[in-house]
């Protein structure tokens, strides 16, 4: 699991990716504990996504993003609902991802 952090390549492979699954119960700290500042750290600009990181995992990108919450302060302090954004099947990613989380978690 690799994340992007620049922004002009994190931009690139996002395309043509969409919803393909959520993450449940996971907060903000919880995803920057683990994955880091995200790379799209600013409202988009019609303001549907005020966070959001682009992730490679074995050879796919997967995007962890808040979705229509208008509200970074909510986002940051109060949304534990995440949508994974990918082309594929994003089961695999998603229980890495939470076992890398419950990891930080119990450091």
């Amino acid at each position: 699991m690799e994340v992007i952090y620049n922004s002009d390549l994190a931009f690139d492979r996002i395309s043509g990716t969409h919803k393909v699954g959520s993450l449940v119960g996971v907060t903000y700290w919880d995803l920057k504990r683990t994955l880091g500042n995200p790379v799209f750290d600013e409202a988009s600009g019609d303001d549907k996504v005020q966070k959001e990181w682009v992730i490679d995992y074995n050879g796919e990108t997967f995007t962890v993003y808040d979705w229509k919450t208008y509200d970074e302060e909510y986002t940051v302090t109060e949304l534990k609902l995440w949508s994974i954004g990918g082309k594929t099947n994003p089961d695999a990613f998603e229980a890495e991802l939470l076992k890398q989380i419950e990891a930080q978690k119990a450091i």
